[in-house]
């Protein structure tokens, strides 16, 4: 089978998996305990901080370990929105995922915040005057994404954030997609937080972080032993998170040091989607065509059903998805595809390949091949 569902998790690492293998047996103490085991634990998840802050561009004192992605987005908009006294109102997009726009409606329903929806293009971007346009003097947090999960559109977050700075507003962005793929470090796009999911990299599931910077006050969601500065209690789970470092620094080195790979897979992609829009009548790319993703290509077929087409081409060796995993077995349309202003009919047909730097330029040819044979047998059917 071909995995073209990178975007809902990545296989774990070799290397994530022997760092952790000793913290889950012979290592195994409590990092708060005061023993010599209970220090061998504290020692490791400290090194794991620092190379992950290393890789984020911030101090390692100012990274939490979550349990993913969703925990860590949902402590970096309500803990940071109920931390700053500033005032009661929020800046998103209706982009985001389902944690960002979950988070700002519970701060809504539950503590009588208000929420302004930055206008997007239909290409999924966030243009600087839309974001100035939608800020107010009692504006305590923008949140917007770097990538787009299921279009996979990039936003210039760091243009973005001098806007919201420009008015004394902190930044969060969920960078969850772009972990990896794109330089997200806080020293580069000037973000105040970012939150990362160890799963999409090559970290077992279960393990994320948030990078917060420590000038910030973040009212915690999880209250108890004050473990993690007190931002997020609970004994740390030392194994993941040293996975988690291993796999970010891994995957950060890759990224760094493979110029003419990132060509090669912009060229792959930009290939494939020609491939698909070439021999397939009426179908679109979604999202932004060249700021966008590497390895991501969003489409819509209007006239098939998107769940048959995959059904079809799971019996050629390809694995794809209609969009966002922790949306699947959902009737309702894309939120973001409707955002996009795609109809709701058309947003059915959504299918969304992406995959990981193992996949060759070859193999996209015969996913799009093999798509072409899945959507004329389902039209034809």
């Amino acid at each position: 089978m071909l995995h073209l569902d990178a975007a809902a998790t990545s296989p774990v690492r070799e290397e994530a998996l022997a760092a952790a293998w000793p913290f889950l047996t012979a290592s195994f103490g409590n990092p708060s305990s005061t023993h010599g085991l209970g220090e061998e634990a504290s020692a490791a998840l400290a090194d794991a901080r620092k190379s992950v802050a290393a890789v984020l561009g911030c101090r390692a004192t100012e990274i939490v370990f979550t349990s993913g992605g969703t925990e860590a987005n949902n402590l970096a908009v309500k803990g940071l929105a109920l931390g700053d006294p500033r005032g009661r109102h929020v800046v998103t997009s209706r982009l985001e995922h389902e944690s960002v726009l979950a988070s700002v409606d519970a701060l809504v329903r539950l503590h009588g915040f208000e929420v302004s929806f930055v206008d997007v293009d239909a290409r999924g971007t966030v243009s600087a005057e839309s974001l100035a346009a939608a800020l107010r003097d009692d504006t305590t947090l923008v949140s917007l994404s770097t990538a787009n999960n299921e279009v996979g559109t990039v936003q210039d977050i760091a243009a973005l954030t001098v806007v919201a700075h420009a008015r004394g507003v902190p930044f969060h962005t969920d960078a969850i997609q772009a972990a990896g793929t794109l330089d997200i470090s806080m020293s580069s796009t000037g973000v105040d937080a970012l939150s990362v999911s160890g799963h999409k990299f090559g970290a077992p599931k279960g393990v994320g972080a948030l990078a917060v910077r420590s000038r910030l006050p973040l009212e915690p969601l999880i209250h108890g032993g004050g473990q993690e500065r007190g931002r997020r209690s609970g004994t740390e789970n030392v194994a993941f998170a040293v996975a988690f470092a291993v796999a970010l620094r891994l995957a950060d080195e890759e990224r760094r040091s493979g110029e003419l790979d990132a060509l090669s897979a912009l060229s792959a992609r930009d290939a494939f989607v020609a491939a698909v829009l070439g021999s397939i009548p009426g179908a679109r790319l979604t999202g932004h065509a060249s700021a966008r993703l590497p390895r991501h290509a969003s489409l819509i077929i209007p006239g098939i059903n998107g769940e048959t087409v995959l059904l079809e081409l799971e019996q050629h060796g390809v694995l794809a998805s209609a969009g966002a995993a922790c949306a699947a077995g959902h009737d309702e349309p894309s939120h973001v595809l409707l955002a996009l202003g795609i109809s709701e009919d058309d947003a059915r047909t959504a299918l969304r390949f992406t995959w990981g730097a193992s996949t060759t330029a070859d193999e996209l040819r015969g996913v799009a091949d093999a798509l072409l044979e899945s959507v004329a047998r389902v039209s034809i059917g």
